[in-house]
């Protein structure tokens, strides 16, 4: 099978890779399109996210659906044909926090393109079947490929306690950003306000059914964020983009007694913000690792029509061409807010 492997710090090749069987408990798996993540960017790029570092040669992609081909013994659930969303991490099932249900916590997880795990920008993959879940008709394995940044966007929408009646403000209006103004209008949000640099961003974000946008290039957010609310500030903030400023932003506006969700990670993985304003207003902070028990969530909201998450997508690449498809995820953020690549 083709197998687009990174090689070096900015250098991808397609390669040929044998196709695994499936064991006990697997399937075989199709992929028919993986989305561009921005972790797969910060990996092609500069070789490491945090502790994580690659030692090439090593596969990229986690965003992953397709159609089972083989299924291994014992796999009751699936058979050949089913169209199916990946769920990319295998857990232990053991520890304390699995046994919690908060697995996405799990020390042993195993979970695609994570150093030293390889992803899946390939034709096929063997995968455990119970993180295979089948998608109805009328959900394409485009749209299953999207359940996981939509997974992600769903887990920091509940963090914070979305509901009917609030004001949210988003900051980062990138993929995870908008899978979160799409989880919160699904919720019943009544009004979320996207903050970004970047225009296209912007002008997605209202495509997809954001109440206000803010370009914090032209305006102060922190004063359109308050004129909004009439001065009270919001009842939740969600920071998506790993900023600082924005971060900090977000503890200015921020309605007292409220919270905030941070999900985006800084360069540096550290930030230094306003926390005696945070104690004034007794805010409550919570954090996004991930997602949790949401795929069957997630494909529920999509096949109901409630979530338009293919919408998202503003670029389409071959597997072939994956190369330029990195380079151009990176030299051309301001164009291209979620670029797939396309297997097959």
């Amino acid at each position: 099978m083709k197998t687009a492997v990174m090689t070096a710090i900015g250098k991808v090749e397609i390669q040929e890779r044998p196709v695994l069987s499936p064991g006990r408990g697997e399937a075989l798996v199709k992929v028919e399109y993986v989305g561009i993540c921005g972790s797969d960017l910060h990996y092609y790029e500069s070789g490491r996210i945090g502790n994580f570092v690659v030692e090439p040669p090593f596969v990229l992609g986690h965003e992953a659906g397709g159609t089972v081909v083989e299924t291994g013994e014992g796999v009751t659930h699936l058979k050949a044909g089913d169209r199916v969303a990946l769920e990319p991490g295998k857990t232990c099932g053991h520890c304390a926090h699995c046994k919690e249900g908060k697995y996405n916590l799990c020390e042993d997880v195993v979970f695609f393109a994570t150093p030293p795990v390889d992803g899946v920008f390939q034709e096929y993959v063997v995968h455990e079947a119970a993180l295979c879940f089948k998608l109805p008709a009328n959900v394409s394995t485009l749209e299953g490929a999207l359940m996981e940044p939509l997974a992600v966007g769903m887990h920091a929408a509940r963090q914070g306690g979305a509901r009917l009646g609030q004001t949210v403000v988003v900051t980062g209006a990138g993929c995870i950003g908008l899978c979160t103004l799409l989880s919160l209008k699904a919720m019943g949000v009544s009004k979320v306000v996207m903050v970004d640099i970047m225009q296209k961003r912007l002008d997605k974000a209202l495509e997809l059914g954001a109440d206000y946008v803010i370009d914090a290039k032209k305006e102060d957010a922190v004063e359109r964020i308050m004129a909004i609310t009439q001065g009270k500030g919001v009842d939740l903030g969600i920071e998506t983009a790993g900023s600082q400023i924005t971060a900090s932003s977000l503890i200015r506006a921020a309605k007292k007694g409220s919270v905030i969700v941070l999900v985006g990670y800084s360069a540096s993985g550290e930030m230094t913000l306003p926390i005696g304003t945070a104690l004034d207003k007794e805010l409550t902070f919570r954090t996004v690792f991930r997602y949790r028990n949401l795929y069957p969530t997630a494909i529920q909201a999509v096949a109901d029509g409630k979530i338009r998450i293919k919408d998202i997508v503003t670029d389409y690449f071959e597997l072939d061409d994956i190369q330029r498809a990195l380079d151009s995820c990176v030299h051309n953020k301001a164009d291209i807010v979620k670029g797939v690549i396309k297997i097959g």
